[in-house]
């Protein structure tokens, strides 16, 4: 079955699958132009486009993530690891008295 549009004057199918196909040509073919943005950052234009990472008020160049460099996992000695078991297990003794206390 075809549809007559009158707003476009195109002729097309009114299944689902032309419907997708034909809505995809409007977005990403000559039908429909991308909003154009200035960005927050840079005040430089851009066109906003759609699946395409970052924010919608800043530019792809301004949107990338900062690379910084990977942190080295720095070992802990026998006095760290102690202190460390001992903070834990004050802090689970803590947690349970104020969960398990009975008021009384």
């Amino acid at each position: 079955m075809r549809a007559y549009s009158s707003e476009s004057g195109v002729l097309r199918s009114s299944s689902t699958a032309a419907s997708k196909l034909y809505a995809r040509y409007m977005y990403h073919g000559n039908g429909m132009a991308f909003p154009v943005q200035v960005c927050s950052v840079c005040s430089e234009e851009f066109e906003l486009k759609p699946d395409k990472p970052g924010f919608a008020n800043r530019c792809p160049a301004c949107s990338e993530p900062e690379h910084a460099a990977p942190l080295t996992k720095q070992g802990m000695d026998a006095d760290e690891r102690k202190t460390l078991k001992e903070t834990n297990e004050a802090r689970r003794r803590a947690m349970r008295d104020l969960l398990y206390r009975k008021d009384g």
